[in-house]
């Protein structure tokens, strides 16, 4: 038989299982309310289940990733023009052997392979030759402006350049190796820059003309980025249309950058934003404010705020302008009830503000009373769109570029992408091929100087 446990060993494991009880306790307790910036030294970003500032609108619509059924593919088609045609022929009989050199030929199948050949720098030598006139004078033919030193490179690679560096984002030293391996041209990275500098100049001519055409345009989008140039923080800011991208550097996000550009704002437009003051700031003719970051930022204040009534209130007026402005027509435009209901609540809500303890939903209602004349003018005009989406778009290449190639080493390389990439996204808009419009304007800069 086993023996019985003495007082002091049961009283030594009561004791024992007591501490146990203590910390298992307080490990519960953890696990109940976990660290965050209220009980610790954990920063606010890092709390667990914390709204989002900036979630996205974007809804699942269900489907399945890849193909949906019924969709129509597209496969490699043959071309009625092949470059070169190989004829394949039987020599002999598969069954007897004999020959078949005078039999008759008939044509069964066709099979066509795509491929590149060989890509072979084309070097062309200029040769100047003097002529002597019967006055004794002698007359030397003179290069080409373009053609000023013993070996240079040519308008095609010249835009090429600008077509990695601002459409395909490639940084210098990989877009020497591309030049290297697939071109077998030898280029340096200096080399590069040079020719990439002397093209921004080139397109600074129609840089400027979308400017201008920019500023006299009905509905202008506006937005700006941040970019990291030698370490230090500067800006990217885009103003743009259905057609039109402008894009420039500044060191600041202040409104000096506008003053700069655009001294008269825009008069004769309707100026598309997302509330940035210096955007509030600017002369325009009307303006509109961006329904996607308000809605972005409702969501965030109703999870901060329990789902606050007020918020969701205005929450749903802005849906429901969004879906008014999908069914009014062109006659629409001038006398609509529907939209006569939707200002009508919208005055009732800033009559009628949240709760003071709401700070931020506070704030909110504030700005809304402030820019309560903007909120829905795209219910009004026929071409202003409800969001900023466009600019955003336009401004998205930035960060794109940044995350490939890296920061900018120096402000005026910054300028140069704003200005080729201007112009890119302009091309792009235009519905024409970007390295044939790039090419096209290094070679009529040559026509142009003649």
């Amino acid at each position: 038989m086993s023996r019985r446990p003495t007082y002091r060993e049961l009283f030594d494991l009561v004791q024992q299982q007591a501490k146990e009880i203590a910390a298992l306790k307080v490990e519960i307790q953890l696990l109940k309310t976990p660290k965050n910036s209220r009980n610790s030294s954990i920063p606010p970003s890092k709390d667990e289940n914390r709204p989002k500032t900036n979630q996205s609108l974007r809804k699942s619509s269900g489907k399945k990733p890849g193909g949906q059924q019924g969709r129509v593919g597209k496969t490699l088609e043959m071309t009625k023009t092949p470059d070169a045609i190989i004829e394949l022929q039987p020599n002999y009989c598969r069954n007897c052997g004999a020959s078949l050199e005078k039999a008759q030929l008939t044509k069964e199948q066709s099979r066509q392979v795509v491929d590149i050949p060989p890509v072979k720098a084309i070097f062309t030598e200029y040769q100047t030759f003097s002529k002597v006139c019967f006055c004794g004078c002698q007359t030397i033919a003179d290069f080409p402006e373009h053609v000023t030193s013993p070996v240079s490179y040519g308008q095609n690679i010249e835009g090429l350049i600008g077509y990695f560096h601002a459409r395909q984002y490639l940084p210098f030293a990989r877009m020497q190796e591309v030049f290297n391996d697939v071109f077998n041209i030898n280029i340096s990275e200096g080399g590069i820059h040079y020719l990439l500098n002397r093209f921004a100049d080139k397109v600074t001519p129609i840089y400027q003309l979308i400017k201008q055409r920019v500023a006299t345009s009905e509905v202008v989008g506006a937005d700006e980025t941040g970019i990291k140039v030698n370490g230090e923080k500067h800006w990217y800011w885009a103003w743009q249309t259905p057609r039109l991208t402008f894009i420039v550097h500044s060191k600041n996000r202040k409104g000096d950058t506008i003053k700069t550009h655009f001294p008269q704002g825009f008069p004769n437009s309707t100026l598309v934003h997302d509330g940035w003051k210096p955007q509030l700031n600017t002369p325009a003719k009307n303006h509109q404010s961006c329904l996607a970051h308000l809605q972005r930022h409702l969501n965030y204040l109703n999870q901060l705020y329990n789902t606050n009534q007020w918020g969701n209130k205005f929450l749903k007026l802005l849906y429901d302008a969004l879906e008014l402005k999908k069914s009014i027509k062109n006659q629409g435009y001038q006398q609509n009830f529907e939209r006569t209901k939707i200002i009508h609540r919208l005055e009732s809500l800033l009559d009628d503000p949240p709760l003071q303890k709401h700070k931020k939903l506070y704030t909110f209602y504030r700005r809304m009373r402030r820019e309560r004349q903007q909120v829905f003018t795209f219910l009004f005009l026929e071409q202003v769109p409800a969001d900023n989406n466009a600019s955003e778009r336009a401004i998205r290449n930035v960060k794109v570029k940044q995350k490939i190639s890296g920061q900018f080493k120096k402000e005026h390389t910054a300028q140069n992408f704003a200005k080729i990439r201007s112009v890119i996204d302009t091309t792009i808009k235009n519905g024409l091929n970007v390295l044939d419009a790039l090419a096209l304007i290094a070679e009529f800069e040559f026509q142009f100087n003649h």
